[in-house]
């Protein structure tokens, strides 16, 4: 039997919030991106989490984000990363996922982060977990600048590539291995290991781990790492489905404006 590991989802999952988004304001500040930029890009988002897992909607976002990233200077996105994330990403991790995340370590487990987001956002983000494995998007580079190509985009199947890859490398056992993921979008990774759990998850989500009898986790308490460290809350890692939360409410009533404009004539 091999070595065990555990691969975690980062957006929703990890943290309470979008990642890729989270960033949005400071690269807006910078002149990376417009306010119709910001726009697009949560709406991009959105519509992926609500059904991304068809190849033309990932072609579409992998696409969009190619696009929008082309000829900006890597190290000017690694410093805003960098500056910000403490005050981005910190207070928004879940104090759950951060217990769960060293109950694994604790067991000889490798922790990997398994995320659609850059490698220049999520990477840091894994070093203030303790986490030094992740598998995320990678953008081609050229002359320091990202070239308008996807040398890699990290979502659906494309993540079940990479782990199986990474598993291979390491000798992982994916029987005995774990993952985690509030997403639909994320069913192939859920399905390529032994023990699959799924956090705040999406309708879709819930319904499968429901027909599975996968572990359904509700995470809730997103707090600061120095608050953390200070008061190691014994909060608890796993609880019954509570139902559809509101944030997935919100989303359905999206898709459905979305889905009722579709067929409408785009303006000219």
């Amino acid at each position: 039997m091999g070595r065990s590991a555990a691969f975690f989802d980062l957006d929703k999952t990890v943290i309470a919030k979008s990642s890729a988004l989270a960033f949005g304001r400071p690269f807006y500040r910078d002149g990376l991106i417009t306010r119709r930029d910001v726009v697009k890009s949560a709406y991009a988002q959105l519509m992926f989490r609500l059904g991304g897992t068809d190849e033309q909607t990932m072609a579409r976002t992998r696409d969009y984000l190619a696009t929008l990233c082309k000829g900006w200077q890597v190290e000017q996105v690694r410093q805003i990363v960098a500056e910000t994330l403490h005050e981005l990403i910190n207070p928004y991790v879940y104090a759950e996922a951060a217990a769960l995340i060293e109950e694994h370590q604790a067991a000889g487990r490798d922790v990997v982060l398994v995320s659609a987001s850059g490698e220049e956002m999520v990477r840091p983000i894994g070093v203030l977990l303790g986490v030094t494995d992740v598998i995320a998007t990678r953008m081609g580079v050229v002359d320091g600048r990202y070239s308008g190509e996807v040398e890699f985009y990290a979502a659906g199947p494309r993540k079940v590539d990479a782990v199986g890859e990474l598993a291979t490398e390491r000798g992982y056992d994916l029987a005995d291995s774990y993952a985690y993921s509030d997403s639909y979008s994320d069913r192939p990774l859920l399905e390529c290991v032994g023990h699959p759990s799924v956090v705040n998850p999406d309708r879709q989500l819930r319904r499968l781990a429901v027909e599975n009898s996968w572990p359904v986790l509700e995470f809730r308490h997103p707090i600061p790492l120095g608050r953390r460290l200070r008061e190691r809350p014994g909060v608890p890692v796993a609880a019954a489905a509570l139902g559809v939360g509101v944030g997935v409410a919100i989303g359905i009533a999206w898709y459905g404006r979305h889905r009722r404009t579709r067929t409408a004539p785009a303006p000219a």
